[in-house]
């Protein structure tokens, strides 16, 4: 999409003629055994949208909670509008006109998608709250930016695109003037992608100021005028958009070229390792199936593609899978020629299925455990963990140190530090690590890269692609259309709960996807394959 908008503030100006809408001046923020933010400065200019790019854990997400009050600063200063601020919580944020949406959502999930977009600021008359006025106003904000969500659903039944949605919502609501968005793209489709880089076009021709933090450089390319690049916490460089190649803004993201494409070899699959017959789940909200007589099968050496927009089944299809969720009567699942239907989580790990899923706050870590306690979550009682029931943490230790090498996960304080500490993008290939690392027959792999740079995709998607090749079968669920089309070698499309066509990626378009990703085409069961209906 071309960005037909003009914006004058784009022109350098003097700061006393032209001050910053803010900056931020040699902010300096540790935690234990880091230096998160080292001696940064940052200036967003009114009506910009300001991208910061940095790989994981380069201190993106530190400098913009500090801009937002959550963390205090050791050293530096924040001015707005050229005078100086001091911002000791999200209240003095908001009252300044900053808003945040962060990439693990502020939400509470007992309470329903109204009751959160509003909280702290409903309107009520003599303490009555006036919450159809506040519906009125949120259905509307979400009509006009295409945000189309249901303000009845509690947060703890809807997907993650949808409490994105919600996150955004909250922050419009409050008619906020400077915007950070903390990887707001991560769990939306590629359609959804495209609406929220017009909205935020708009959002900067009213006037209003964006900073936005992305891994994703088509995006940046797309829709910032400029580019802060942070590396291991330090300020490598600020630029115009327009005057650098995505290589360019990659190279000095990571310190060296970067390869795009996945380089894999032809699958050569063997042996049926998952076989899916008449998979039906039903749905938390609705009187559909979330999902609908699914039968699918994934052989070793080979990796099968689930793609399709947000909030069709997929989650609840990887629940049943991985045992999460209680599939209906009929349903079977076979691993590995054992029926494992009925089986635990325990059991199913223990053979040979391994799981990244979707939420890794959720289901993936211990957010007050160790780093290294989360990695033998699934392994403590091996024999090479424990003895007559006692942990051996000194194995447990030095197991950890070798996929934190491996894996260039990092934090702080090495296997202790805690896990709710962590960049988002070390959490995530935290999880990696364990789920490739320990013996599995089958890798269910949702969203595995989301969250994570270009240097940690490349990696990450390198040890996929070896997992296939050594002998496992992948079933991946991405939204990610690039990922679906780099990474697969089948391609099947769900749609509200259904399996609705088969792709070879060789021969297939993302342009063809969509419409099926969409409901607007569906091949019959007779055809398969790579045929089109």
């Amino acid at each position: 999409m071309e960005n037909t908008v003009t914006r004058p503030a784009n022109a350098p100006a003097p700061a006393e003629t032209a001050p910053y809408v803010i900056e931020m001046r040699n902010i300096t923020k540790e935690f234990p055994g880091i230096i998160a933010n080292d001696n940064i400065t940052l200036q967003l200019r009114r009506g910009e949208i300001h991208a910061l790019l940095g790989e994981n854990g380069a201190g993106k997400s530190t400098l913009m909670s500090v801009l937002f009050g959550l963390y205090q600063p050791e050293k530096g200063e924040i001015y707005k509008d050229g005078k100086k601020v001091v911002i000791n919580n999200p209240n003095d944020a908001n009252a300044l006109g900053i808003g945040m949406v962060h990439q693990h959502f502020k939400l509470v999930d007992v309470f329903s998608v109204l009751d959160n977009i509003i909280l702290g600021i409903e309107p009520n008359t003599l303490g009555f709250l006036r919450k159809k006025e506040a519906r009125k106003r949120v259905m509307e904000l979400s009509e006009s930016y295409g945000l189309n969500v249901d303000p009845d659903a509690l947060v703890e039944d809807i997907t993650v695109g949808m409490q994105q949605r919600t996150e955004i919502l909250k922050m419009l609501y409050r008619n906020n003037e400077i915007l950070i968005f903390d990887e707001p793209t991560a769990v939306l489709t590629p359609q959804e992608i495209t609406e929220l880089m017009h909205i935020m076009k708009g959002l900067a021709a009213e006037g209003k100021s964006i900073l936005f933090i992305s891994h994703k450089l088509n995006e940046i390319m797309e829709v910032a005028d400029r580019c802060t690049v942070l590396r291991k916490g330090k300020y490598v460089g600020t630029v115009n958009v327009a005057d650098v190649t995505k290589e360019q803004l990659s190279a000095m993201m990571v310190g060296r070229n970067v390869k795009f494409a996945v380089d894999k070899d032809p699958a050569k699959p063997g042996e049926v390792m998952l076989d899916i017959e008449h998979l039906t789940v039903k749905s938390r909200l609705h009187k559909k199936n979330a999902v609908n007589d699914v039968s699918l099968q994934v052989r070793a050496g080979e990796i099968v593609c689930i793609a399709g927009i947000d909030g069709n089944g997929q989650s609840e299809f990887v629940a049943a899978l991985t045992g999460l969720e209680k599939a209906e009567p009929g349903s079977k699942i076979v691993l590995d020629g054992a029926d494992v239907t009925k089986k635990t989580i325990r059991y199913k790990n223990t053979h040979g299925m391994s799981h990244i899923p979707e939420d890794r706050h959720k289901h993936g870590l211990v957010l007050d455990y160790s780093l290294e306690e989360n990695i033998v979550l699934q392994r403590y009682f091996e024999p090479d963990f424990q003895k007559a029931g006692f942990i051996r943490f000194d194995k447990v230790r030095e197991y950890a140190d070798g996929l934190i090498e491996k894996f260039d996960v990092r934090s702080g304080q090495g296997a202790v530090t805690p896990a709710r500490s962590m960049s988002g993008g070390n959490q995530q290939k935290t999880i990696i690590a364990r789920e490739l690392d320990r013996p599995h027959k089958l890798l269910v792999a949702v969203q595995p890269t989301r969250g994570l740079d270009v240097g940690a995709i490349e990696f990450i998607h390198e040890q996929i692609v070896a997992t296939r090749d050594a002998g496992s079968a992948v079933l991946l669920i991405s939204l990610e259309l690039d990922e679906v089309m780099n990474l697969s070698d089948r391609i099947l499309v769900m749609y509200e709960g259904e399996i609705v066509g088969e792709f070879d990626p060789k021969t297939t378009t993302v342009e063809e996807l969509g419409l099926y990703m969409a409901g607007a085409k569906r091949q019959t069961k007779q055809e398969g394959g790579s045929e089109h209906a």
